[in-house]
């Protein structure tokens, strides 16, 4: 009787520690930057550059522009990538993410009419 007690608290937890194992790592962030571009004809689509640019990144799951309100939404696992990447590549497209300044060069590369 007692082996079965034993056995029956080792599964248990063995059990629950598996379910906390298994619980994903999913952060949602929005992140401030700053969109000048009015997407007329001459450019490509600043929504489309951020989204495809970020979807690239490893563990990104989910990105949603808010021109308006000029933030990015982005959702990812934590356990392929971190909120800092996310801001790194971001600036790496050319535009601002919260207090990460957008790359020179890269900001160089956009389109006329979607500089400041």
């Amino acid at each position: 009787m007692k082996l079965l007690k034993t056995l029956f608290f080792a599964l248990v937890l063995f059990m629950s520690a598996n379910a906390f194992a298994q619980q994903k790592k999913i952060q949602t962030t929005v992140i401030k930057t700053a969109i000048y571009c009015d997407h007329c004809k001459q450019c490509e689509s600043c929504g489309d550059r951020l989204n495809l640019g970020l979807l690239k990144t490893k563990g990104v799951q989910m990105v949603q522009l808010d021109e308006e309100a000029m933030t990015i939404s982005v959702t990812y696992n934590t356990k392929k990538t971190d909120l800092t990447t996310i801001k790194t590549t971001i600036s790496k497209l050319g535009y601002d993410a919260d207090d990460i300044k957008a790359d020179p060069v890269a900001y160089e590369e956009l389109d006329g009419c979607c500089k400041k």
